[in-house]
């Protein structure tokens, strides 16, 4: 008998295979994700929301508070207080839209461009405590087989782009004569 594993409404997958990985990964990745993240030159630390925020955010063209909080999905008074905080700080920046001057535009400092460009998703305290736990065949092992997934993702994912980049050539309309 095959079983069905639900993945989406749309969907069902059999694959033991497919399910392992469904399994292990989140149960990895809560055992070594990073809480916190340190900023490297003031050891100051953010919280996982507050780098999420810095992760959306560009130092030349600014997102608008009302933008950034629709997109990540919290109300803008919700947004304002973590951009407070991240303003006191000074990893980001509020101004005035020109144009339209209630509208906040955001935009990241240099302070916080250094601390996105220094976090990692993983903490390497925990992976490398994690990695302890493993006899050294098993280690290499399970290494080995990340580093397997890790390229076909990369595989994918360049596959994906280049079918994305094939469909935005369209063809030019043809004149009529």
């Amino acid at each position: 008998m095959v079983q069905y594993f639900d993945l989406t409404k749309q969907s069902k997958v059999r694959d033991r295979d497919v399910r392992a990985l469904l399994d292990a990964y989140p149960r990895i990745y809560f055992a070594c994700h990073t809480r916190h993240v340190r900023d490297p030159q003031t050891g100051a630390a953010l919280s996982a929301h507050q780098a999420s925020i810095l992760d959306h955010l560009d130092d030349v063209d600014p997102m608008s508070m009302t933008d950034l909080a629709g997109h990540m999905g919290v109300t803008v008074a919700t947004m304002s207080l973590a951009v407070d905080r991240l303003e006191a700080k000074r990893y980001v920046r509020r101004d005035r839209d020109r144009r339209d001057r209630r509208r906040v535009l955001l935009r990241i400092t240099e302070a916080g461009v250094r601390v996105r460009e220094a976090k990692s998703v993983l903490d390497p305290v925990r992976v490398e405590a994690l990695l302890a736990q493993l006899p050294a065949a098993r280690r290499a092992a399970a290494l080995e087989g990340l580093t397997l997934l890790a390229r076909a993702a990369g595989a994918s994912m360049r596959a994906a782009a280049r079918r994305r980049s094939s469909s935005d050539v369209r063809p030019s309309p043809r004149r009529k004569s």
